[in-house]
């Protein structure tokens, strides 16, 4: 029997396909759906120091290609995330995303997630329509540099760097992130859409985040970048609703991948589905890991 376990930073997973942030992650229930649907990890919506609102609606609308969403990073803040978390039975399989306007907020939420127990931070460097975070943060190789630096030294938690694709060259960020355990490339891409009859933006924030099927050819294309420049285990993220999607992601150098946008058009059934056919095809093709495919075509 063929092997689809795999390996990011120091965890070893039974599988290569997590819950990606943002897509129904917002309590503690539906992570563990997601985690008994067969996703090997879960990433939680991200959190920040204090409760968030976010933008009034519309904050999604399905587009032919994909879907926009500019939430806003509405949550409920790190106090509530740990009443809420403090007993989540299976904290091995949640990564936090954390989001912060500098050094000292994202060592304060590092902390305060290293405290409940949690092992895995995913930092949010890259969400394309909040001043003051997210991309903003992520475009500054110095600020990444220096943040992904002082958690490493101060916590003993896994840290997993989520890259924005809005820069001239991703591999900048990479190479500033480098001290992290692993990538996640990457996030949504900026957008905007228009509804031409009301005459008006399709989101309520005008600008907000593409994600979907259109994105995965920038997503591989940031995998494979980043890949040529660095041995650093790659979580690729971006328009995987299937099988097929993800062993693209693996040949250019994933080591597994997230789903997120995939499970409006799919519900939670596509982990197994994706697992199944990744154990088909590499059966099929003759391999008996799936180690032995990742980064393939890089390494041709």
């Amino acid at each position: 029997m063929v092997s689809i376990s795999t390996s990011v930073g120091d965890i070893r997973l039974s599988n290569p396909v997590m819950l990606a942030s943002g897509i129904l992650d917002e309590t503690s229930g539906s992570m563990k759906r997601a985690l008994e649907s067969g996703a090997a990890i879960a990433v939680t919506k991200s959190i920040g120091s204090s409760e968030r609102k976010g933008y009034p609606t519309p904050v999604v609308s399905v587009i032919a290609t994909g879907m926009l969403n500019a939430v806003g990073l509405a949550n409920p803040g790190i106090d509530s995330f740990s009443e809420e978390f403090s007993n989540f039975p299976v904290k091995e399989k949640v990564a936090v995303s954390i989001f912060g306007k500098d050094t000292e907020e994202f060592l304060y939420l590092a902390r305060r997630v290293e405290g409940l127990g949690f092992k895995i931070l995913e930092l949010n460097l890259s969400c394309p329509h909040v001043a003051g975070v997210g991309s903003e943060i992520g475009q500054d190789p110095d600020l990444v540099e220096d943040i992904i630096r002082e958690l490493k030294s101060r916590t003993n938690l896994q840290i997993w760097a989520k890259l924005t694709p809005s820069i001239t060259n991703i591999v900048t960020i990479a190479k500033a992130a480098e001290k992290a355990d692993a990538y996640v490339l990457i996030n949504t891409v900026k957008a905007t859409g228009v509804d031409i009859y009301a005459r008006q933006f399709l989101l309520s924030n005008k600008i907000g985040g593409y994600s979907g099927p259109g994105i995965k050819p920038i997503a591989l294309r940031a995998v494979y970048d980043v890949r040529k420049e660095s041995e650093k285990d790659i979580i690729g993220v971006g328009g995987i609703n299937d099988w097929n999607d993800a062993v693209e992601f693996f040949l250019l150098g994933a080591s597994a991948v997230q789903v997120g946008t995939g499970l409006y058009y799919r519900d939670y059934g596509i982990y197994d589905n994706i697992n199944a056919g990744i154990a088909r095809y590499l059966e099929d093709e003759g391999f008996s890991s799936l180690d032995d495919i990742i980064g393939l075509m890089v390494k041709s």
